[in-house]
């Protein structure tokens, strides 16, 4: 199997990690889930439980909320593939802890750190990575700061993926459309 990045983007609900776990199972026996999300609250514990309903008992999961890239080249693992799920959960767990008013400047930054991180480490493995991500670019603006700030520093942090990523594919209502 060849080394390669997908990078798998798309609006609430448009399929992204089904389509990820699909293709991640298609593509290779032996899978490390990087799992991204925080159980803050009583909805997300919900979403995160059924999030691991529906992997395959045989893949091996790691939680890593924040430096996701050390935490990967940390997990010893000689999985064929490597599902990041999500890259826009990972840019809420870095941005918003920042002080506020948090600036453009600043959530970039910390984004920029984390994806420059998570790039490190791919480069490093012989895996094939998958990585989900919410398209922001297409929906309202924000009413508010911070909302902007986020949206911004995520689209930056998709556009530098996607420059680098071997296969790009954008989910519309459960239907994957091949960017790149």
């Amino acid at each position: 199997m060849a080394k390669r990045l997908t990078l798998i983007l798309g609006g609430a609900r448009s399929g992204k990690s089904s389509y990820a776990q699909k293709i991640a199972a298609e593509r290779g026996h032996t899978v490390l889930y990087v799992a991204t999300a925080e159980a803050g609250d009583d909805e997300m514990a919900t979403r995160i439980a059924a999030h691991r309903a529906e992997r395959p008992a045989r893949w091996q999961t790691l939680e890593a909320s924040r430096n996701v890239g050390t935490a990967i080249r940390s997990h010893s693992s000689e999985s064929q593939i490597i599902l990041i799920d999500c890259l826009t959960l990972l840019a809420n767990n870095v941005i918003v802890p920042l002080p506020e008013p948090v600036t453009e400047a600043e959530a970039t930054k910390a984004l920029q750190n984390e994806v420059d991180d998570l790039l490190r480490a791919y480069h490093a493995s012989a895996a094939e990575w998958i990585v989900v991500s919410n398209e922001v670019g297409l929906g309202l603006v924000p009413p508010y700061p911070l909302g902007r700030v986020y949206r911004d520093a995520l689209g930056r942090a998709n556009q530098q993926l996607a420059a680098v990523a071997d296969e790009v594919i954008l989910m519309v209502a459960g239907l994957a459309m091949k960017v790149k």
